[in-house]
């Protein structure tokens, strides 16, 4: 049998992006196959540097340089970007499982689903690119993801609550605009590609707020209040709006929270 933390652990290190998606596939169905133990006692291992290629080069969010929609190269660069947030959620999603083993079982078959559903975004939008000219590591990127993982590398609950319910639920708020964006274009391989990320980030997204949910509930603690107070501590509530409502009622976002996070965005 198959240790999941064993295998999770060199999925997420392995550096190459083609074998760390065929891998994740593969313990993900192992695990629906029933071929995947939990191991017993297992201990958490805390990684700094994720497995990731020597390229892209990884700047600050303010170097990456804008580029126009309206030209292939601008296209690309921004299915590039995408590419690199779903390589990152790969990373993340097998993080959540191997520097906090002692979740339950559920939990874990939620993040690996999920690294092997952001393995199969990376896919189409790396098969994207190439149909385009070009290849992931092509354009710089940023690394902010990955450092908020970092950041909430102490706690589970703040996990959940910044990276699936912070972080991944921008995507929700962002993704439609670039979707009406490739539409207009007249790239509709694009659009179907995205339309299949946005729908699957619900789940995402859901599964972070059932189990920040089931953290608060475990320390007692008042869900709602928690998540803006995490919000604040780590951000300073610094919010991106608009938010897409429907898409985030449907990943577990209360409509009071909708409204909060709404009431932060305007006092800017």
């Amino acid at each position: 049998m198959t240790s999941l933390f064993d295998s999770a652990l060199e999925c997420l290190l392995e550096c190459e992006p083609s074998r760390k998606c065929e891998a994740v596939h593969s313990l993900y169905n192992q695990w629906l196959e029933g071929e995947v133990v939990l191991d017993e006692n297992p201990q958490p291992v805390a990684v700094e540097t994720p497995g990731r290629p020597a390229r892209p080069e990884l700047v600050h969010p303010r170097d990456l340089p804008k580029r126009s929609l309206g030209t292939t190269e601008g296209r690309a660069a921004l299915i590039h970007a995408i590419a690199h947030i779903e390589f990152n959620a790969i990373n993340l999603a097998l993080d959540a499982m191997v520097r906090f083993p002692h979740m339950p079982r559920d939990y874990h078959a939620d993040w690996l689903r999920v690294a092997a559903e952001e393995a199969g975004h990376f896919r189409l939008l790396s098969a994207r690119l190439a149909e385009l000219g070009y290849a992931y590591g092509d354009y710089p990127a940023h690394n902010g993801l990955w450092d908020m993982a970092l950041r909430t590398a102490g706690s589970v609950l703040d996990r959940m609550a910044l990276v699936p319910r912070l972080m991944e639920a921008r995507g929700l708020d962002v993704t439609p605009g670039m979707i009406r964006n490739f539409r207009k274009l007249g790239d509709m391989q694009t659009v179907a590609i995205l339309e299949i990320i946005l729908e699957e980030e619900i789940g995402h997204v859901e599964a972070g707020t059932r189990w920040f949910r089931y953290l608060c509930d475990e320390q007692d603690v008042e869900p709602e209040n928690t998540y803006f107070n995490r919000l604040a501590h780590y951000l300073g509530n610094d919010i991106h709006c608009p938010v897409h409502y429907k898409a985030r009622l449907d990943a577990g976002f209360t409509s009071s929270e909708l409204h909060r996070l709404e009431r932060l965005c305007s006092r800017k």
